[in-house]
């Protein structure tokens, strides 16, 4: 069993930054994949980053590519999602899941899932 606990979030206003954090704990998070996904209120969840578990494969939605980046520590079984030049836009619940399928953009490719936290960006 894995078990995911997200911090971090909070309210920015518009080109400010913030980093997210996912602690874990449980068995063989080296070997996991990690993703982040993000849902607005009435919206499906999306897909935001990926990072394989020896943190050599991200990828990354368009909508935040060059502007987040996902890395980890696998000996601090954390992983992070840093995100810069915030936009309205990106105004989310975001949630960070683990997995052991490669590339995977669905939710459903993923086994656990952290809370979520709330992320608000003002204009």
């Amino acid at each position: 069993q894995v078990q995911l606990e997200e911090s971090g979030g909070g309210s920015v206003q518009a080109g400010g930054s913030l980093r997210l954090s996912c602690a874990a704990s449980g068995r063989t998070f080296s070997t996991d994949a990690m993703g982040w996904f993000r849902q607005a209120p009435g919206k499906e969840r999306e897909f935001v980053a990926y990072i394989s578990g020896n943190s050599l494969i991200t990828y990354y939605a368009d909508s935040v590519k060059g502007r987040f980046t996902i890395s980890r520590d696998n000996a601090k079984n954390t992983v992070w999602l840093q995100m810069n030049s915030l936009k309205p836009e990106d105004t989310a619940v975001y949630y960070c899941a683990a997995g052991r399928a490669l590339f995977a953009t669905r939710p459903n490719q993923y086994d656990y899932w952290g809370q979520g936290t709330q992320v608000t960006v003002s204009s």
